[in-house]
């Protein structure tokens, strides 16, 4: 599907995938010492692009056209930086990811629910 709004759903519910699977790991990892907790970078490349570029067409040459930045933002893993918390080297705050947990499950519902209403109204065009 060559949709930008598809697409930008799309990204947005790989980064959610992907940061679940992260704030797990940092969970898991709370008491191994040396381990450094990881985070997610999506959101924050998304405005960038968005600034760059706006969600309109983005010519690539004269005669081509483009899409917009924004689609081709992809959710990467990162080491969060920051003080140790343990005196063993680990910098995983268990408060800290027990709240991007629950952050992070209303913003998959919320990308679920958009991604219901726009196959839901593709669904209602295609059958009518």
């Amino acid at each position: 599907m060559n949709d930008l709004s598809y697409q930008l759903i799309k990204n947005g519910l790989d980064a959610s995938a992907m940061r679940q699977k992260a704030i797990s790991s940092n969970i898991a990892n709370v008491n191994t010492p040396g381990y450094k907790a990881e985070k997610v970078e999506f959101e924050s490349e998304l405005r960038k692009a968005i600034g760059k570029s706006g969600l309109g067409m983005v010519s690539t040459a004269e005669n081509h056209l483009g899409r917009s930045a924004a689609a081709e933002v992809s959710p990467e893993i990162v080491t969060a930086e920051g003080n140790s918390m343990n005196e063993n080297g680990n910098n995983v705050d268990i408060d800290n990811e027990m709240v991007n947990l629950a952050a992070n499950e209303i913003y998959y519902s919320a990308l679920i629910e958009q991604m219901n209403i726009k196959l839901s109204s593709m669904s209602y065009v295609i059958n009518k």
